[in-house]
């Protein structure tokens, strides 16, 4: 059984910022991708960040430059820094874990660029 619980989401200002949180509990293999996607209103879940565990990140072209990814394979927790918020990084962020052919999610947590 694998678990995923993200915390961090919220209401903040444009140009703000925030982190995201996954900690993730279970049975975790050595070799993974872990990784943020996000849903808005009408639309498509959409990948937002991943990162494996050999160390590589890849990031969606809207939030390059704005969004670090990084993990704690430790701790099995995997973050995101978020800076220089927009309105349109409105959305419900899920984490996911993706191991030999099978993916977890999270429950999400809301995260609202408003002024």
């Amino acid at each position: 059984q694998v678990q995923l619980v993200e915390s961090g989401g919220g209401l903040v200002q444009p140009g703000g910022s925030l982190r995201l949180s996954c900690a993730v509990s279970g049975s975790i293999f050595r070799i993974n991708i872990m990784g943020w996607y996000r849903q808005a209103p009408g639309k498509q879940r959409e990948l937002v960040a991943v990162s494996t565990s050999g160390g590589s990140s890849n990031y969606a072209d809207s939030v390059k430059g704005r969004f670090t990814i990084s993990r704690d394979n430790a701790k099995n927790t995997v973050y995101m820094q978020m800076n220089s918020l927009k309105s349109e990084d409105t959305a419900v962020y899920y984490c996911n874990l993706q191991q030999y052919g099978v993916n977890y999610w999270g429950q999400g947590t809301q995260v609202t660029v408003s002024s």
